[in-house]
């Protein structure tokens, strides 16, 4: 009897260890799937924002989440592919760094949680369903601000008051583009503006259409937002400069590499931003039913050392 007893004792001793083991097995750590279309030198400050956001949030990179990153360097053919990666890892949310990104992730999953950083019209191109109730896998932020177009012409020309022919490089396959256009339209008849449209799709567009730009005697640029500018960047603002065209652009970063003036929405508040919406998703919240959200803050940097060579 006894020895029955000690056997029972130490059955019970050894599943209550097995069981304090099983209670201490270490917490899945999240995985998080990133996908930019340009390079992360160019993008650094709005990476650092995203990483910012998430420390906030009591996230540590490497500690307690893992961010697997996938870049395309500027070559949008490429992000398909990079996509198709981040799914067949099997991360627990992309985050996707611009509008480029976006399409290509929508193919490649229909289940992960999506997280735009920022599109400019996620529901005109079909993203969402509506900015209150996105629908589907996919959420985050807009970069829409309607006013913003007519403004930076407004700029232009206070820097330029001889601007009568404007060109304006864009990526017609990135979201927005078209909608950008339309609402230049009425600013540019206010101000006697002729506007020259000039598609870049690839880096080897680039130069082409600098020649284009100066073959329709352009007076200024006006460089939109696209996966293809932000990884040739400092390409740009170069070919700009030895142009002798005056040039707007849509972020800090452009001024940083030299560019004369940039207006428009904080990117980099909206990244650190969309570390709120990887918080609630990865506590169970649905993309489908957390509202996309649009601009707060807004940049104007003017390079006072380029504005004195453009005047």
């Amino acid at each position: 009897m006894k020895k029955k007893l000690t056997v029972l004792t130490l059955c019970a001793m050894l599943f209550a260890l097995c069981y304090s083991a099983w209670g201490q097995q270490p917490k899945k750590i999240p995985r998080i799937g990133f996908l930019g279309a340009s390079s992360p030198s160019a993008i650094s400050a709005r990476l650092e924002a995203f990483r910012q956001g998430l420390r906030e949030l009591g996230y540590v990179e490497g500690k307690n989440i893992v961010i697997e990153y996938r870049y395309a360097e500027g070559k949008l053919d490429r992000l398909p592919g990079l996509a198709a990666e981040l799914v067949r890892f099997g991360v627990d949310v992309i985050v996707l760094a611009g509008p480029a990104s976006i399409r290509p992730a929508k193919e490649a999953t229909s289940t992960i949680p999506i997280v735009m950083a920022n599109d400019a019209d996620p529901v005109g191109s079909g993203v969402v369903a509506s900015l209150a109730r996105p629908g589907g896998n996919i959420t985050g932020l807009s970069n829409l601000a309607p006013e913003i177009s007519g403004k930076r012409l407004e700029l232009l020309k206070e820097i330029v008051p001889r601007l009568s022919r404007l060109a304006i490089l864009g990526t017609s396959t990135t979201s927005g583009t078209a909608q950008v256009l339309k609402e230049m339209e009425p600013a540019a008849g206010v101000f006697k503006v002729q506007l020259q449209y000039l598609d870049v799709l690839s880096p080897k567009d680039i130069e082409t259409v600098f020649r284009e730009a100066r073959k329709g005697r352009a007076d200024a640029v006006l460089v939109l937002q696209g996966g293809v500018f932000n990884a040739q960047r400092k390409q740009i603002v170069d070919l700009a400069v030895r142009s002798r065209l005056p040039a707007i652009y849509h972020a800090p970063e452009w001024v940083e590499d030299g560019g004369l003036m940039s207006y428009g929405v904080s990117v980099t508040d909206l990244y650190r931003r969309a570390a709120t919406f990887v918080d609630k998703i990865l506590k169970g919240a649905k993309p489908a039913d957390l509202p996309v959200e649009q601009p707060k803050k807004f940049d104007f940097i003017i390079n006072l050392k380029a504005a004195n060579r453009s005047a």
